[in-house]
């Protein structure tokens, strides 16, 4: 069963998992404009309590053997589709001059909630670079040395690449001695304990998390 909210998102996002388990990337986007933007829904609500949830229900049909993992690749590819289809509409807070980036680390290919915490942060008024998935050590460095950003937010999905986590953390270091670093994602569900070990901060699984963290640790 979906997690429920209130009746109207709830079945607004049962017709969006049908949409994505049909392939039907049409009336996809229909249902989160349509039903969703044009009626007033905010669109930090449709990115929460719609895609980001029907993502955990294909997650949960593909690890009960319900749907195949082409069936999960191509729902996954339309809320991808759906989140650069709403970027356009994002509401922005003024600029506030910090800058932020957002990678998942090497080997980690789960990237629409770090995609989903860029918008987030996008819309707080931070400057957001986005790495997307799998990004070396070595080049997650390089690139921190040429933008120096305010912060570095890294994702994990799979308790599998907490070693590259470490590793991530050890090359920015390297890279910008005392830039400040966040963490989340669902493998910090089965090993919390990372957090303190690798001296991080944990945003959690939800976007509005991670910008309260960006917030509170750069004084914005």
């Amino acid at each position: 069963m979906l997690p429920q909210t209130e009746p109207s998102l709830t079945t607004l996002r049962e017709q969006y998992v049908a949409a994505q388990l049909a392939g039907n990337r049409r009336e996809a986007l229909r249902l989160l404009v349509d039903e969703g933007l044009l009626r007033g829904v905010p669109l930090q609500v449709l990115h929460l309590e719609v895609i980001q949830l029907a993502q955990y229900e294909i997650g949960r049909l593909w690890q009960e053997n319900i749907i195949s993992v082409a069936q999960e690749h191509l729902a996954t590819s339309i809320s991808q589709l759906a989140l650069a289809h709403l970027y356009r509409h994002l509401p922005r807070d003024p600029e506030n001059g910090k800058v932020v980036m957002v990678s998942c680390v090497e080997g980690e290919l789960h990237e629409m909630g770090p995609r989903m915490a860029s918008d987030f942060l996008e819309m707080a008024g931070f400057d957001v670079r986005f790495l997307g998935a799998s990004v070396p050590p070595e080049h997650l460095a390089r690139m921190l040395r040429e933008v120096r950003p305010d912060l570095l937010a890294l994702s994990v999905t799979m308790t599998y690449h907490l070693p590259q986590l470490r590793e991530a953390v050890k090359h920015a270091r390297e890279a910008v001695p005392g830039v400040p670093i966040a963490v989340g994602g669902l493998a910090f569900r089965w090993a919390p304990v990372l957090e303190e070990d690798l001296g991080v901060s944990f945003f959690g699984r939800d976007a509005r998390e991670l910008v309260a963290t960006a917030c509170r640790t750069l004084g914005v």
